[in-house]
């Protein structure tokens, strides 16, 4: 069964497509102590939470893809519902959708890919990238954990962008910095404001500091590595005018009283960083494992990710990271919502009991979070682990 062995798949490629090292692969995994899901138990958690997303789908409250995951094996994973409601598309699990703020892990992994690069520092000025930016002492680290004060671009935009036929991009959404001038919040790290702005001109960062488009950098330097095939960021920088719809096969939807529509592209879909990202579960739980394993960058790295950008805020029971919320009341738990434009994405990583959930939905009537936390939070239908050495693996019968 596929969520059976996941590993035992990896050894198998390892070993059949590179003959040449079969033996040593062989003697590598034979010393390995090998983490498997007792069959029973694991049917029995996948079967519970089928139930809760089925009644979920029956509601209409529901409609769109879920992984669910332990100690690196997937648990459960499903599709329901339609991908477009007038063409009756069914979705799969490998469907890609709108992450709306999720998209923002994505953000921060590419500037901390930069740091590891020597490319740029944390703690850097954003004018060291965008010298004509008009507001000092905003840094990089302030824009990822959201105390740079600044204002919503997108209510900036909604005032001073006038004719909305036209796609904005993240130049042009510096412009209306520079040319306007809103007051901030508050002086840089003087609190805490949660803003997609931060997030945008992170992406801006990342071209400057890069020298590529920010879809292409995210693309090379970390889709294409995880090979998350599915995945992508929307741009309109060949647009003159904005496409009545995004060109996807996964459309979102908002409800006319009972009726679902086809939510229609919109001028600030142009604008990376803060959202925009496409993706499927399946490659959500491959960029899940990459953050396990360490892939994309160092452990030292990542953990500053997972670190409460503002350990002083007590307004608010959780707090951020970069590119993550920082669930405080539960141990070594992150996650991120998002909403926009006819889609809904959660995302929640308990990394004390390694177990991971995320659902996407095409639908902006979707599950309340409680759902998905209650899952995460479960202790009474209990996935056993059973060790054993990969010694007792018959490597001769893999090859045949």
């Amino acid at each position: 069964m596929w969520f059976r062995v996941p590993i035992l798949l990896l050894l198998i490629l390892i070993i059949t497509c590179n003959r040449p090292k079969r033996q040593e692969a062989a003697r590598f995994f034979k010393t390995r102590e090998i983490v498997l899901p007792e069959v029973g138990s694991l049917t029995r958690k996948a079967e519970w939470i089928d139930s809760i997303f089925t009644k979920l789908s029956k509601g209409h409250w529901f409609n769109g893809a879920v992984i669910y995951a332990e100690k690196g094996h997937v648990i459960y994973k499903n599709a329901f519902g339609l991908s477009n409601f007038y063409l009756k598309d069914t979705l799969s699990t490998h469907s890609a959708f709108q992450l709306a703020s999720v998209s923002k892990m994505f953000t921060a992994m590419a500037i901390m890919i930069l740091k590891e690069d020597g490319t740029l520092q944390f703690d850097d000025s954003i004018q060291v990238y965008v010298p004509e930016f008009p507001y000092h002492g905003v840094t990089v680290r302030q824009l990822m954990t959201h105390r740079s004060g600044l204002t919503r671009y997108m209510s900036l935009a909604h005032d001073k962008w006038y004719d909305k036929r036209i796609p904005m991009d993240n130049d042009d959404m510096l412009e209306l910095f520079i040319n306007y001038h809103p007051d901030s919040y508050f002086m840089p790290d003087n609190g805490f404001h949660y803003c997609n702005s931060n997030y945008a001109l992170l992406a801006s960062v990342v071209e400057k500091a890069s020298g590529q488009a920010f879809d292409v950098f995210v693309k090379e330097r970390i889709f294409d590595p995880l090979e998350m095939d599915d995945s992508f960021i929307y741009q309109m920088r060949e647009d003159t005018m904005v496409p009545a719809y995004v060109p996807t096969e996964v459309y979102g939807h908002r409800y006319r009283k009972w009726r679902p529509i086809k939510q229609r592209n919109d001028y600030l879909n142009g604008v990376m960083g803060d959202k925009g990202v496409y993706a499927s579960v399946e490659d959500l739980y491959k960029f899940d494992r990459a953050l396990n394993l360490n892939l994309l960058v160092s452990d030292s790295t990542l953990k500053q990710a997972f670190t409460k950008g503002s350990p002083k805020y007590w307004r608010r029971k959780d707090n951020y990271g970069f590119g993550w919320r920082i669930k405080t009341s539960q141990d070594s738990t992150v996650y991120h919502f998002g909403w926009w434009k006819g889609f809904r994405a959660y995302y929640i990583r308990d990394m004390h009991q390694e177990k991971t959930i995320i659902a996407l939905c095409n639908k902006d009537k979707g599950p309340g979070s409680t759902v998905l936390w209650n899952i995460i939070k479960d202790t009474t239908h209990i996935v056993e682990f059973n060790n054993f050495l990969a010694s007792d693996i018959d490597f001769d019968a893999l090859e045949e």
